[in-house]
């Protein structure tokens, strides 16, 4: 049964509405006789959708027993809109109710400190436990049973009567497109996102020529009416020499499977071509692998690069849910990491060492050598050249807005899409200001083309003009009359979230994890848990940086800087502990901890990436 301690009455739930629910509010009290899971997420985190879709089966599983509400803390300015909020609901399938929480007030009163966060509230109404991060679907699955178990014979729990009411279904050719392709006939290749299919659309970019895929979430190979995807996103059209030998001509990104899938043009036969379906948790490593037997993460584009492999060429994919690139080999049906060391932050340098913040859209220079990126959380434009990635617009993952101006200075906010035209300058979709912008590579002056669009998420550029994914708007369409340029001076953000306020000089810094029930920490493969920590700026930090396998870390913070952020990357590897052939599990979560030095301050930081559970 549960570790017994002290009993602590959850916070009430105050936000600024309710979705999902019928426009009816709820409270507490209305939950009780629930077990109530809250899952503080925001729109543009990954992390936050992989939760959404780890707890899926345990809504459907707990039915009667379990309510998950979702409270939604933004980060950007953008997802403080109410109507944005409403449009992501339903573009990620969120079953269950939402509290619109945009001063984070049901945040603070949980403490929370990442995205995403989960709190268990028992039916009685007390707090149970608040872990961080994604991978606990394990845990929660064992910490619910006994629940369950708990209050049936103490005749606390309500079973049924779910507050749920979903909203009506809406009827558009696409819904919330993600990414496009242009097919040498002319016509369109888009990734119906909401629809879980693809559609070819004619040269109009209008009429639909044919759907591949059922409809329905899932997986399976096959023709056009059978196969199915999960919320694809990015689409390839691999150079014919390669599509010969590979047996297809499309890599798509099958984003929520964590695959990649083949799509034959001819007879619209889909394929698996990588990935196992399981989501990413373990170490780096720059290996080779099978691509069938790799683990990826939320692939979220892909696009042939020919300056990869040495000069050979290799598809480069977008895995935003680690903050890395990799590589694919189609002919050889290879993938391994290309850039990136899974640190959400933003740093330049060689491939290897860089650190990315959900990478979402790629694009490559007329002549080959030059891959761009769309750094979605950093709101950056990054590009790699010879080995060496570099940053053209972005300040760190707090800073956004809409200024134009020359790319050292220029703010966009959370890019999902990038084309380039044929003077080699870039188009940015910049999703969450509406926007098309342009960089210019020689001046590197950043303008914009067109405003007030709905969620732009990628850029076509056919015939010199671009066509544009306008994804909350369920359509593809042509924003920029040629030679309009318009200048953006103003319309600066930075997210404010509360800072942690600490003691000068030397702060223990210690990581909460308790194995959930059932489960042991496991050091088969190696030490079980893993921490890392570095600050923005570096200076922030005189010592405590680097790894470790402790969860507890002696910090100095500088005499001469007084505020920044902590970045802290932790996993924790467990076992379960009884059974005859025990499955292995990775917690996991990467914290970006405002800190303000001050003196007086409390000298120890704690970070829970799993509390132990307190029922009384």
């Amino acid at each position: 049964m549960l570790e017994r301690g002290p009993k602590v009455r959850a916070p009430e739930l105050r936000g600024r509405s309710w979705l999902n629910t019928g426009g009816v509010p709820l409270s507490l009290a209305d939950l009780r006789g629930k077990i109530v899971l809250l899952d503080f997420w925001t729109f543009c985190c990954i992390n936050c959708l992989h939760v959404i879709d780890e707890l899926r089966p345990l809504e459907e599983k707990y039915a009667d027993e379990l309510v998950v509400v979702g409270v939604h803390s933004p980060k950007f300015e953008h997802e403080r809109d109410s109507t944005a909020l409403a449009a992501a609901v339903e573009r990620y399938g969120v079953a269950h109710p939402v509290l619109d929480d945009p001063e984070l007030i049901t945040w603070r009163n949980y403490a929370a400190r990442a995205w995403p966060t989960l709190a268990v509230i028992d039916p009685e109404g007390y707090l149970v436990t608040v872990m961080a991060g994604e991978g606990h679907a394990e845990g929660l699955d064992r910490l619910l049973q006994e629940l369950i178990a708990e209050h049936s014979v103490r005749g606390t729990l309500r079973r049924g009567d779910q507050p749920y009411t979903p909203p009506p279904p809406a009827q558009t050719a696409l819904r919330f497109p993600g990414k496009a392709l242009a097919l040498p006939g002319g016509t369109f290749l888009v990734s119906d996102t909401a629809h879980h299919s693809l559609v070819e659309l004619a040269a109009d970019g209008q009429t639909v020529l044919r759907r591949i895929g059922s409809g329905q979430r899932g997986r399976a190979d096959g023709g056009p009416t059978t196969a199915s995807f999960n919320e694809p996103q990015g689409l390839c059209l691999l150079p014919p020499e390669v599509a010969r030998r590979a047996g297809y001509d499309v890599v798509v990104a099958d984003t929520v499977n964590h695959l990649l899938r083949g799509l034959r043009l001819d007879s619209g036969e889909v394929t698996t071509v990588a990935g196992t379906g399981r989501l990413w948790r373990t170490t780096v490593d720059y290996q080779a692998h099978d691509a069938l037997a790799a683990d990826l993460s939320s692939p979220w584009d892909v696009v042939w690069y020919p300056a990869a492999a040495n000069g050979s060429g290799a598809v480069i994919i977008a895995m935003a849910g680690i903050h890395q690139l990799w590589w694919f080999d189609p002919v050889r049906r290879t993938t391994g990491v290309y850039a990136g060391t899974t640190v959400e932050s933003l740093k330049d340098g060689p491939l290897p060492d860089v650190w990315m913040a959900q990478p979402s859209g790629l694009a490559v220079s007329p002549d080959g050598s030059r891959l761009w990126i769309a750094d979605s959380e950093t709101s950056a434009l990054r590009y790699v050249e010879n080995d060496m990635m570099h940053t053209a617009i972005g300040q760190g993952l707090f800073d956004f807005g809409h200024i134009d101006g020359p790319g050292s200075t220029a703010l966009l906010q959370h890019p999902l899409g990038v084309g380039v035209l044929s003077d080699a300058s870039v188009l940015i979709a910049d999703t969450y200001n509406g926007a098309i912008r342009r960089y210019d590579p020689v001046t590197t002056e950043v303008t914009t083309l067109a405003t007030d669009l709905a969620e732009p998420s990628d850029v076509v550029v056919v015939d010199g003009q671009p066509v544009v994914v306008e994804s909350a708007a369920h359509r593809l369409t042509r924003p920029v009359a040629p030679g309009v340029i318009a200048t953006v001076t103003g319309q600066r953000h930075r997210t404010e979230r509360p800072p942690t306020y600490l003691a000068p000089g030397e702060v223990t810094m210690e990581v909460v994890f308790t194995p959930p029930p059932g489960q042991k920490l496991d050091d088969s493969f190696g030490p079980a848990t893993r921490l890392e920590v570095s600050a923005n700026p570096p200076e922030l930090l005189r010592a405590g940086n680097g790894t470790s396998v402790e969860l507890t870390r002696r910090l100095i913070f500088s005499d001469s800087v007084t505020e920044g952020v902590l970045q802290v990357v932790v996993q924790a590897a467990t076992c379960d502990a009884e059974a005859a052939n025990p499955a292995c599990h990775l917690t996991r979560q990467d914290w970006g901890v405002p800190v303000r030095i001050e003196p007086g301050a409390p000298d120890r930081l704690t970070l829970v990436l799993r509390g132990a559970p307190h029922l009384g």
